[in-house]
């Protein structure tokens, strides 16, 4: 089947506006264009991935339980929706760029993290406009492509701490790091989708409440940690290092 362009455009320019956004303010040094393609066609597999572990995760919880249930709905958001594809997104990046040598700045995390969950929503976003329209293009621009770029935000910047506590040679902040940059993404995005599937008017409110709230704290994060950027190598052309590594803030 053959999209419309201008639905194409529709699904991707959201997605391509947030890239660029991110990709400015990496100030210290900028990743390459390859490695940075490279992570959103990652982002892109990544789907796949959550794909066939949401399939599997699906079929096991309507083994168990009422799908009507409460405990159904958690699971399913939380640990089958969340856990599938923040996983799968956390997966590839770490596999593309952990020991890559361009992986010289604590921001470079969140750059990494961000155009990873930018190639997911693409695709994602793709497939949403082809079955449902131009409607569904407008709406997600608006949720659920920045909904997946402020999840990518909270994985890049305690994935980044990750790899400067690394540098110190702390591995067992640098683990208590990387776990958090998977469950905190999980959480924040389980709960999105759990309070958009509830059916009941005040949680039409909490949703506008969360959203919000999520886009201005991932907002403030990338200003704040573009401009406190360091290099990793605690002998070289870095900031002090006097506070804990695994502090975003500083």
């Amino acid at each position: 089947m053959t999209m419309d362009p201008i639905l194409s455009a529709a699904a991707a320019i959201p997605a391509a506006l947030l890239l660029y956004y991110v990709w400015k303010a990496d100030r210290l040094e900028k990743e390459s264009p390859r490695l940075l393609a490279s992570l959103v066609l990652c982002g892109i597999g990544a789907t796949l991935i959550a794909l066939a572990l949401e399939w599997l995760g699906g079929a096991l919880l309507d083994a168990l339980l009422d799908s009507r249930s409460v405990t159904y709905l958690a699971l399913e958001n939380f640990l089958v929706v969340a856990g599938a594809e923040e996983g799968a997104k956390y997966f590839v990046m770490k596999r593309r760029t952990w020991r890559s040598p361009e992986f010289n700045c604590q921001f470079d995390g969140v750059v990494y993290a961000v155009f990873v969950s930018l190639g997911f929503a693409l695709l994602e976003n793709l497939n949403y406009v082809t079955a449902y329209g131009f409607g569904t293009a407008v709406v997600r621009a608006v949720t659920a492509v920045p909904g997946h770029a402020c999840f990518g935000v909270f994985m890049g910047t305690w994935y980044g701490s990750a790899k400067r506590c690394q540098a110190l040679g702390r591995r067992g902040e640098a683990a208590a790091c990387r776990m958090m940059a998977l469950v905190l993404p999980m959480f924040l995005h389980g709960s999105y989708d759990f309070i958009a599937s509830a059916d009941e008017p005040l949680f039409s409110l909490i949703f506008v409440i969360f959203v919000a709230v999520m886009f201005v704290v991932a907002f403030i994060l990338v200003r704040t940690l573009s401009r406190r950027d360091r290099y990793l190598d605690p002998q070289g052309r870095s900031e002090p290092w006097s506070r804990p590594p695994w502090d975003p803030w500083r």
